[in-house]
């Protein structure tokens, strides 16, 4: 077995492979630029090397530096991780000739998968069914719109080296089909160097669901089930569960076996996974083959039992595979959600900063693999990715309430993060029931995601808890000491709890192990071992558990429970009647202006001082995290006077333009 490894990746896939590597004896090496120095994989791994700047085509992407970082280290493998060089044929070779291995497959596979053209007339050859759609290279837009017309609408415009969403678009008419060309050959030359886009048919009412396999150098293939991966958005994946709700054996059993079929005819090692795409009725169709692990490896190591990043090295050692086809058991039920660094209230827009606080769940049955820690930073130059959370049960239901609970007591300060939008989807009832697509969240939410878009089980719940809180300060109060006679401080009953400018009446009263709460003509037994302070607090509300978020924020209480965050002032009766005269403060009308909604580079100015600009209107466009975003005109006006340049480096609500 190796000694020595050398992880070629950061964050949470770098911490992951460190974990294992450690499990099998074997010694590791980060690499880390200069925006990762104190990063937690650094800190992790036996040794580090600094590999370069910030930027990944400075660092992460030069693979000499990675190469000469084996050297003297005396590294004799490499384990690429996900992205950055994991699926780059030349990487592959220059390790080859430096007589390091690589932990992955070989130069056949990467190149023939790693081409999504050639992988679609590679998986035809080896009697997979693959989508109808035009595999040569599109010209321009004009021939994307003829090739589309006789393909018929709706289209998918895919760059030929992409992946994780970058260089995608579908198009429903020619005008998209346009855009959509352009857009998907500017991230994809953006994301990949290679600006190669084609064309194929979008399936409607689709589910991706993709197959993992294993292969080792003596010819052993096996796949280890199926991943549901279809809730998406912009293509880019935020839960994935194993097995599908949806697949049945028989299906299983066919998809697998074309899987290791395509796998076989270009003589696959290590871990791969083969992407279909299936519609209403289970016909599958082949989409991509991923030559390396995926994001979402976790899901199918909980119901297979097997670790799949052990077993990419034990290959890669040139052992054979420990177990067959019919030792693959397939047990109880997992679920992954991607937490990022974006905030759902304002399109999913990517944050940046420190973590102030950071404290992820613990609890049997589930894992958090993650690449920061509090007090670390949340980079702009690489994915906002912060963790994934992982729940396992024993079927779908419980891996979902273990995750509805597991997201409640995740806590996250100082970035935006998106776990209300988890949370949301974790108790929507369409969710619940299994009936996924690819187009659930812009179905569902067809008009964004805002507040409003995330239930409440029970608005008592919070109301009820202020009380308690507010009540236990209260109680503390009256027993500091030294308090001046006469005006000792005396503890109510009956206080007013207002959220949202209304006013709640609520008597509160303490009782065995917490305390009684009655409000709206129900009473509320509440029992909790908080310690006023602590952030999370863990109670019984009336025999059911429920754990929610506190904060103090000056006299107000920020409570968060699954997802929903409620901001409570309480007070007593007459302090609650002067609140009601007090004036609210209006906010500054910024309609006149265009702001950054997000810190990026600002790539594109689409208008000119004194022009007239209709809403709808494409007025500038943003790249942050790899992803041109296009920002445009919400309402008719005349562009007053452009404020940023090209090439400019955005900050968050930085004016763009100044309408007159």
């Amino acid at each position: 077995m190796f000694e020595k490894i050398l992880i070629a990746n950061r964050g949470e896939i770098a911490c992951r492979v460190i974990r294992t590597a450690r499990k099998m004896g074997v010694k590791t090496v980060a690499v880390f630029s200069d925006a990762d120095r104190e990063a937690l994989h650094v800190k992790l791994a036996d040794e580090a090397v600094h590999i370069g700047p910030a930027a990944s085509s400075e660092s992460y992407l030069v693979m000499e530096r990675i190469i000469q970082a084996c050297r003297d280290t005396g590294a004799q493998a490499v384990h690429p991780g996900y992205g950055f060089l994991s699926e780059n044929s030349v990487f592959c070779e220059a390790l080859e000739k430096e007589g390091i291995a690589f932990i992955g497959p070989a130069t056949l596979a990467i190149n023939s998968m790693g081409d999504k053209i050639t992988s679609k007339n590679l998986a035809a050859q080896a009697g997979v069914n693959v989508i109808p759609g035009y595999t040569d290279v599109v010209r321009d837009a004009e021939q994307a719109v003829e090739i589309s017309n006789g393909i018929g609408y709706p289209v998918m415009l895919k760059a030929s080296a992409g992946g994780g969403g970058k260089g995608m678009r579908v198009a429903w008419n020619e005008a998209e089909c346009r855009d959509g060309f352009e857009r998907a050959t500017n991230e994809a030359r953006s994301s990949f160097g290679d600006d190669r886009v084609f064309i194929e048919k979008f399936i409607e009412e689709p589910r991706h669901i993709e197959i993992q396999v294993m292969a080792d150098t003596h010819g052993n293939v096996i796949y280890l089930g199926e991943r549901e991966c279809s809730i998406q958005r912009r293509h880019q994946k935020v839960i994935e569960e194993a097995p599908s709700p949806f697949i049945d054996e028989a299906t299983r059993k066919q998809m697998g076996e074309q899987a290791v079929r395509l796998a076989k005819a270009v003589e696959y090692r290590s871990a791969g996974t083969v992407e279909f795409i299936v519609d209403a009725k289970r016909n599958f169709y082949f989409l991509e083959m991923n030559t390396r692990l995926q994001v979402e490896h976790p899901v199918t190591e909980l119901v297979t039992g097997q670790d799949l990043v052990e077993l990419m090295i034990r290959v890669a050692d040139g052992e054979e595979l420990p177990l067959r086809q019919e030792d693959v058991k397939l047990t109880g039920w997992a679920m992954e959600s991607r937490v990022y660094a974006e905030d759902p209230f304002r399109n999913f827009l990517p944050s940046i900063g420190r973590l102030v606080k950071y404290e992820p769940p613990v609890g049997e049955h589930v894992r958090v693999d993650t690449g920061v820690y509090e007090g670390g930073e949340v980079s702009m130059y690489y994915d906002p990715m912060i963790a994934k959370l992982i729940t396992y049960g024993a079927d779908r239901n419980e891996a979902i309430h273990r995750m509805q609970d597991a997201l409640d007591a995740y806590c996250i300060r100082g970035v935006r993060h998106n776990i209300s939008f988890l949370n949301a989807l974790m108790v929507h009832p369409r969710f619940i029931e299994g009936r996924l697509t690819t187009n659930f969240i812009a179905e569902e939410y067809p008009d964004g995601f805002d507040a409003s878009c995330v239930p409440q089980d029970d608005p008592a719940k919070a109301i009820v808890v202020a009380a308690m809180i507010h009540r236990q300060y209260m109680d503390r109060a009256a027993r500091l000491s030294g308090q001046l006679r006469g005006h000792e401080r005396r503890v109510h009953d009956e206080w007013v709890v207002v959220v949202d400018g209304v006013q709640h009446h609520v008597l509160t009263a303490p009782a065995d192990g917490g305390y009684q709460v009655e409000y709206n003509g129900e009473r509320y037994a509440v029992t909790t071992e908080w310690a006023l302070g602590q952030l999370l607090l863990h109670s019984t509300i009336n025999g059911e558990s429920a754990c929610f978020q506190v904060e103090r924020k000056g006299l107000w209480l920020r409570l968060t429970h699954r997802g929903n965050q409620t901001d409570a002032l309480v007070m007593a009766a007459r302090a609650a009647e002067l609140h009601a005269l007090m004036p609210e403060k209006e906010a500054p009308d910024l309609s006149r202006f265009l702001l950054s909604p997000m810190p990026g580079l600002l790539v594109k100015v689409s208008v000119e001082e004194g022009q007239e600009v209709k809403a709808g209107e494409e007025l500038a466009v943003i790249e942050a995290m790899k992803m041109e975003n296009v920002l445009r005109a919400v309402q008719d006006g005349v562009v007053g006077s452009i404020q940023a340049q090209v090439g400019d480096s955005l900050s968050v609500d930085q004016v763009i333009i100044e309408f007159e």
